[in-house]
């Protein structure tokens, strides 16, 4: 990912906001074009270094609301909720 460039060089990390934008981009297809998300919480355990593959899981509450875990092979490294955003019809 280009973000690993200037993200502490010599140690290159992972932004949190790329993997969140990552999160969102992933959950869009299948809850439609229009649904927009707000973010509940988000808890980032352990940094993502390049190359490392990850896996995104997600489960839709009662709520309406997505929880999410981003896994990779050594564990999880972020986890939180998704919240469906209220939108007004301008």
């Amino acid at each position: 990912h280009p973000a690993f460039t200037g993200h502490f060089p010599g140690a290159p990390v992972l932004p949190g906001a790329v993997l969140l934008d990552e999160t969102l981009r992933a959950v869009q297809p299948e809850n439609g074009p229009r649904q927009h998300w707000q973010i509940g919480s988000a808890k980032f355990v352990k940094p993502v270094r390049p190359g490392e593959p990850l896996t995104l899981e997600c489960e839709r509450l009662p709520s309406g609301s997505l929880r999410f875990a981003i896994r990779s092979p050594g564990g999880l490294v972020a986890s939180g909720t998704l919240i469906p955003a209220a939108q007004s019809d301008e």
